[in-house]
């Protein structure tokens, strides 16, 4: 098998390019998710196990995506697994489609982690739960217009696929950015509800907070931009502070970094309990999965026997046109809850979470020291097991400072990394788990240098 070598790699990927071409015929662009592909082709995997992956081509990678950070304790744990086929075994089922006892297991033990969620409700998505998390609020203070943040993401919905990744050309100016659609299919009047605001920097966020809060029903962020442009605290808790003041409701998207950084998600490291969480990825085990938790009289709009079931036959369309609808033939699927509270009871067995924050810091001081040595300027920043690597000598503190960093170079040296064996989407974050060890990461080290060393002989430029 195909490994970490130390020599200069000639491996070609001739499976995988075959692959893809038969992709492009069946498949518009020959991926199912658009986050999916690079240049020049995306690589197709045929088996995980532990921290690794094996490609069409049978080259093994150390994989540092992790299916996005979804499998924070790798690919195929033998706890997780068992976890949901005994699910299946013993209810002799798939699904029920009814409701049923790991429902309320699961919202009990997300309330202990969370005190912030006194009520919770299940999506199949973190998309879907931004989506309910959205409508909540929208329902609780019958405004319409939200504000995000300038750089994050929320999934693919149309009110919150702005400014995601706006050019210099189109983002206008840092105080005060101009919302810059991300795709084409959507309706301006959707966007038009829309407000975009500047990530840690709190007094102009509050200048625009103050000039809109009549018409704003949300203020919604990743609390770690990406999973790993942390919020200063000032900032945050200077947020907390306003939206409880000018009645907007606070939304966390803790897609990425809920479990990440801490069992309690980001919120928990920072000491501020928002009005609304979603949640999605590790909480899954691996299966699709999405939770929206928050204040009771918040959540306590989408239940249906409150004011009668809006699908009811004959019902009364003046009870139920109060109710905030939140439905979906898999919500709380029992083998997802299965495999979600084994991951959680992992993560809370022993020291795992501490050992896998300890490895994590271990590769980033590693990578660190490795570039100084080189003379080249990198940094590494994130928090808990989700980091990213910056070539740039500038602090980084939101979206527009990214725009000085070397991207070409950082790319260079990822598409070297996939042909020495470390798997990452060029450019993207890397995402640890439980099951990389102290070999993956010595490893991963000895790429970098001959990346580096392969790069630097192809005269890339260091720094702009």
């Amino acid at each position: 098998m195909v490994s970490v070598s130390d020599e200069v790699s000639t491996y070609s990927k001739e499976a995988s390019s075959k692959m893809f071409q038969d992709a492009e015929v069946v498949i518009p662009g020959g991926v199912t998710a658009n986050i999916k592909h690079f240049a020049p082709f995306p690589i197709f995997m045929k088996e995980g196990r532990g921290s690794k992956l094996i490609d069409v081509d049978n080259m093994e990678y150390i994989d540092y995506s992790l299916c996005y950070g979804a499998l924070i304790t790798g690919h195929g744990h033998p706890q997780i697994m068992q976890a949901a086929m005994k699910q299946m075994n013993d209810t002799g089922t798939i699904i029920f489609g009814t409701p049923h006892e790991l429902e309320i297991k699961m919202a009990k033990k997300l309330i202990e982690l969370y005190p912030s969620m006194e009520q919770i409700r299940y999506t199949n998505s973190g998309t879907e739960a931004i989506l309910l998390a959205i409508r909540l609020a929208v329902a609780y203070t019958k405004k319409s217009k939200i504000a995000k943040f300038e750089g994050h993401y929320h999934g693919g919905i149309n009110q919150v696929l702005v400014s995601v990744n706006p050019s210099p050309d189109s983002a206008g100016h840092a105080k005060q950015p101009t919302p810059v659609t991300e795709s084409s299919g959507i309706p301006s009047d959707e966007t038009d509800n829309t407000i975009v605001l500047p990530f840690n920097d709190l007094e102009a966020t509050e200048t625009i907070l103050r000039e809109h809060k009549d018409e704003l029903a949300a203020v919604i962020l990743e609390p770690v931009q990406g999973g790993f442009i942390p919020a200063e605290k000032e900032f945050i808790h200077g947020l907390k502070k306003l939206t409880d003041e000018l009645g907007i409701v606070l939304i966390f998207d803790e897609v990425k970094t809920g479990f990440r950084v801490a069992l309690g998600g980001a919120q928990s490291v920072y000491g501020v309990e928002p009005d609304i969480t979603a949640l999605g990825k590790v909480l899954g085990g691996g299966f699709p999965v999405g939770a929206v938790g928050g204040k009771k009289e918040l959540m306590m709009q989408s239940a249906a026997n409150a004011k009668g079931d809006v699908f009811a036959v004959g019902g009364d369309s003046d009870k139920t046109r109060d109710v905030v609808f939140h439905s979906g033939t898999y919500n709380g699927h029992p083998i997802v809850l299965a495999a979600g509270l084994e991951t959680i009871r992992l993560l809370e067995e022993g020291n795992l979470l501490n050992v896998l924050f300890s490895h994590t810091n271990h590769l980033r001081s590693r990578l660190e020291k490795l570039y100084a040595s080189y003379h080249i300027e990198m940094k590494t920043i994130g928090m808990g097991s989700i980091f990213n690597i910056i070539f740039t000598t500038e602090p980084i503190k939101n979206y527009r400072d990214m725009w000085q960093a070397n991207t070409a170079f950082r790319e260079a040296i990822d598409q070297e990394l996939l042909h020495l064996g470390v798997y990452l989407k060029p450019l993207n974050r890397y995402s640890m788990s439980i099951a990389h060890t102290l070999e993956d990461i010595d490893r991963t080290v000895d790429a970098h240098e001959v990346a580096l060393n392969n790069v630097l002989k192809n005269n890339y430029r260091t720094a702009k």
